[in-house]
């Protein structure tokens, strides 16, 4: 996008009031390619580097245009630390000195000093970061898993170091199974726990060691003693946490409503010609891997020994007459209609929340009206090409995509070529689908959960299980197809009702012999009819990849709908007329097809559509709702459209399966415990970490970005407390309030529709300190910062997290949630808060809860304390606020450094 700064000129001519508030950083592309940085520990910590990856917006055509080409992401360096102790050695010329006489230097900690691992830890920070991984710090999946006990140390700069390390170190042979003791001897000893950390993270949740290969075959053990899981659909997402369930030791059975595997990816043989023989694979449904940089399909087919085939960048495109498009007419409406996208996404910034409520389709119209971007026919039917192009991207009409979120995922993008899967990717399915127990012709009509287990009912077959896994589609989901009891909640309810679901359809025609240019694989069709635009828009050709002529037609947008009534010979005989429309006038014969197939996805029982995508009223979040368990870990749910980072993707579908293996597997071990210390309640750190989260709902004590909760009963000052400091909280609703005679402000609203750009979560640490330590630190004055200063400085304090706090905290939890329980009979009136302060009325929990699920995670870059990789210090001054009981937020048990993870595979279409 533009890096420009919008203003209200930019849209002066439209029909809207527009109030100037300055804008957010702009995730602007970065036309670039990738440059190769050295990473320096004495370099400066604040110096970043950039480099570039596709944007999903180009799936058809490769992206020619310099502005919207490419999404870049910063990689901070690592802080700089000393990496040796200085200690002087002085040598001693006088043979009668007593070294005693002298005072001996302290021996330094070495666990202070930052590791080196492999001089390439900059190639290793960018393998990781292909793989979904930060760079240099922690993702919200590791602080929630305790990988480390104390965030933004350097312990954690070494645990970084490590888990990048071993990332690497797996990728350069796909094949093996990576053991701990390979790194034994790379990693010093006082960090081996941290070894023990990042490896068992990486190996329970599949970044490390999944796939198909003959090592990791191996360890799928011959019996299965763990729990009995069920898992509904048998594609990518069901044969993914099949495979990693079994090697877990899991019981799995699989039910698949078709006769074949892999869902929306299937690939069917082509066939004919007679005494000449032809044949090809061709993929119906989904078919290019993109972002192979760090796609766990593309490691897949190097553990099979395929090669990938690159799309190629030429796509010329043809106009109604079959007659090439003017090269120079193409690249001014390519470039306009980028323009016109970069304003669409300044005007959301602009509009603010009132961009939720409008479409991406209505702007670009709207734009291409004022700004007279195409005049002429021929500049309005490659206008049109593009909006197909963009409704292909995202299998839904434009004027359907939410013009707030409706490219959320971009900041998640991987680099990497477009590429075919020589054979097609039911070569992956069939590897995956090997010795997993898959009962097909088993369509599910009823799911049951509940805290005994599961019964999964299809037909009238009754399968029990302790756990289901459901993979199927959105629009299954959005059908009803499948009865849930008890009924689903109603937050998953309204995600699903508010998520998108698109169409893409396909015509597959097998030749005897190739006519078109060999060094083509796309070229594209322009319609004068803009609700035809989306019918045969984009050729693909699998020569190359198939073994024989094969051209593919794709049919998207409004045209992909009425597709599915359309006669299939008509089908035929119009995409005929087009090929011959073109190659005809160059004097080249187009013969009739061998065989041809029609695709009907949006009739099709078990997929109702094709993928998803980020509707009107519907935002980032409507994914990770979809994520979520239900009936206290006994219903699972996967999938493409439940992936936040890689929706619409086969990779994203591929990933949510190993996601949830992991997940069921932590449920599994948690269940367990809580059985064993049901005996022993004060060892339950889980229950703890839970009260903790509740009682900090209503602090005893809250004052700017610190909340302490303590025990009334003991009146004894030194007494011990709980403190919590907050760090990268959204902004509250009272402090962004407007001032007199102002109805909103905009500002607010720029970090709403930023947030989808900018995922930076809420985060919390914690310490132990006495009662009149924590009324010390309120009256402390100057904001948060000198707060900080005096906190860990003056008063010697660590911030850890949730599981630095130990048994005492526990104890004390405890004890003040028994205190607390005793005085839920009182009046609210006589409840007061100690600390706080009369101010304006909050919304009340339910009501902010339930607006922020239409938004997308919010952060303030000023309201809040921001804490830095290596250091509890804060910088910059921090405005006090007082919050009542009853404001809700979101909450985690354990500190962590957010971040922007500009880590994602590009997106791929299931079906392009």
């Amino acid at each position: 996008m533009n890096p420009s700064t919008p203003t209200p000129e930019d849209f002066s001519s439209l029909p809207l009031e527009f109030i100037p508030y300055p804008p957010l950083p702009d995730p602007t592309p970065n036309p670039n390619s990738i440059p190769n940085p050295t990473l320096s520990l004495n370099s400066n910590p604040n110096h970043f580097f950039s480099f570039s990856v596709p944007k999903k917006r180009r799936r058809g055509r490769s992206q020619r245009s310099a502005t919207t080409s490419a999404t870049s992401f910063q990689l901070p360096q690592f802080p700089s630390l000393p990496t040796k102790p200085n200690v002087r050695v002085v040598e001693n010329p006088n043979p009668n000195f007593n070294p005693n006489s002298l005072t001996q230097q302290p021996v330094p900690d070495i666990s202070e000093e930052i590791i080196v691992i492999n001089k390439e830890s900059t190639s290793e920070a960018l393998i990781a970061l292909s793989a979904g991984f930060p760079a240099d710090s922690l993702t919200d999946e590791e602080i929630d898993a305790g990988v480390v006990s104390v965030i933004g140390g350097i312990e954690q700069v070494n645990y970084t170091i490590i888990r990048n390390h071993i990332i690497a170190k797996w990728r350069e042979n796909v094949n093996s199974w990576v053991t701990k003791e390979i790194f034994t001897d790379s990693v010093p000893k006082h960090c081996h726990g941290l070894l023990d950390s990042a490896y068992d993270y990486l190996v329970s949740r599949g970044y490390i060691n999944f796939g198909v290969s003959q090592s990791i075959k191996e360890k799928i053990p011959n019996e299965f003693t763990k729990s009995n899981v069920i898992i509904i659909g048998a594609g990518l997402a069901g044969l993914a946490a099949a495979r990693q369930l079994m090697r877990f030791g899991f019981k799995v059975t699989v039910l698949e409503g078709r006769k074949r595997a892999g869902g929306r990816v299937y690939t069917k043989k082509m066939e004919g010609g007679g005494g000449n023989k032809v044949t090809a694979s061709a993929d119906l449904g989904g078919s290019v891997l993109t972002g192979t940089l760090g796609n766990p399909l593309g490691i897949l087919a190097r553990q099979l020994g395929h090669s990938l085939h690159k799309v190629r960048d030429k796509c010329p495109l043809y106009g109604v007459d079959g007659k090439p498009v003017d090269l120079d007419t193409d690249m001014k409406v390519e470039t306009a209609f980028n323009r016109l996208l970069d304003k669409a996404s300044r005007l959301r910034q602009l509009m603010g929340e009132v961009a939720m409520d409008l479409s991406l389709g209505a702007a670009l119209e709207t734009f291409r009206q004022v700004y007279g971007d195409a005049v002429n026919k021929e500049e309005i039917n490659l206008f049109n090409w593009h909006c197909a192009n963009l409704e292909y991207a995202n299998a839904g009409l434009l004027s359907k995509l939410s013009l707030a979120f409706w490219d959320q995922d971009d900041p998640y993008d991987m680099g990497g070529d477009h590429c075919f899967m020589p054979g097609g990717n039911g070569r992956l399915v069939q590897a995956l689908a090997e010795n997993v127990p898959i009962l097909y012709e088993k369509t599910v009509h009823t799911i049951r959960y509940g805290s005994d287990g599961v019964q999964v009912i299809s037909g009238s077959q009754v399968f029990e299980g302790d756990m289901a896994l459901c993979t199927v589609p959105l629009g299954v989901l959005k059908s009803g197809s499948i009865k849930f009891i008890p009924e689903l909640p109603q937050r998953k309810l309204d995600g699903i009702k508010r998520l998108g679901y698109g169409l893409l359809n396909k015509v597959a025609m097998l030749f005897p012999y190739v006519f078109w240019e060999t060094d083509l694989d796309t070229f594209g069709h322009l319609t004068d009819d803009s609700s035809t635009r989306g019918e045969f828009f984009l050729f693909y050709s699998y020569t190359t990849v198939s073994g024989d002529p094969l051209l593919i037609a794709l049919v998207a947008g409004e045209a992909a709908h009425k597709f599915e009534s359309m006669p299939p010979t008509d089908a035929v005989t119009q995409v005929l007329q087009i090929l011959k429309g073109i190659y005809e006038p160059k004097g080249i014969t187009v013969p009739e097809p061998i065989q041809t197939v029609c695709t009907r996805w949006g009739s099709d029982p078990f997929t109702l559509g094709s993928y998803s995508n980020v509707a009107v009223g519907a935002s980032g979040d409507d994914y990770d709702i979809l994520a979520e368990s239900v009936g206290d870990g006994r219903l699972f749910f996967a999938g493409e459209a439940t992936t936040r980072r890689y929706p619409a993707t086969m990779h994203g579908a591929f990933l949510s399966g190993l996601r949830e293996a992991a997940n069921i597997a932590h449920f599994v071990s948690a269940r367990t415990l809580r059985m064993k210390v049901g005996r022993s309640p004060s060892k339950n750190a889980h229950n703890c970490a839970s009260l903790l989260v509740d009682l900090f709902r209503e602090p005893d004590l809250e004052f700017g970005s610190f909340s302490i909760i303590f025990s009334r009963k003991n009146a004894d000052p030194k007494s011990t407390a709980i403190l919590r400091v907050t760090f990268n909280e959204p902004r509250r609703k009272s402090q962004e309030s407007c001032g007199p005679g102002q109805q909103h402000s905009n500002k607010l609203l720029f970090q709403q529709l930023q947030s989808h750009f900018n995922q930076q979560q809420q985060l919390h640490v914690f310490t132990l300190l006495s009662k009149q330590q924590a009324f010390e630190l309120r009256e402390v004055r100057g904001g948060d910062e000198i707060r900080l200063n005096y906190l860990c400085e003056k008063l010697g304090v660590k911030l850890v997290g949730r599981k630095g706090l130990g048994p005492a905290a526990d104890s004390l939890i405890a004890a003040i949630k028994a205190e607390r329980g005793s005085r839920k009979a009182m009046p609210t009136s006589l409840a007061l808060k100690v600390g706080s302060l009369k101010g304006p009325s909050k919304l009340k929990a339910g009501t902010l809860k339930q607006k922020l699920i239409r938004r997308a995670k919010v952060v303030s870059n000023s309201n809040r304390l921001v804490l830095p990789p290596n250091s509890n210090v804060v910088h910059g001054e921090v405005p006090e606020e007082n919050l009542t009981a009853n404001q809700t937020h979101s909450e985690i048990s354990v500190l962590g450094q957010s971040q922007v993870d500009g880590s994602k595979n590009e997106q791929m279409t299931p079906f392009g």
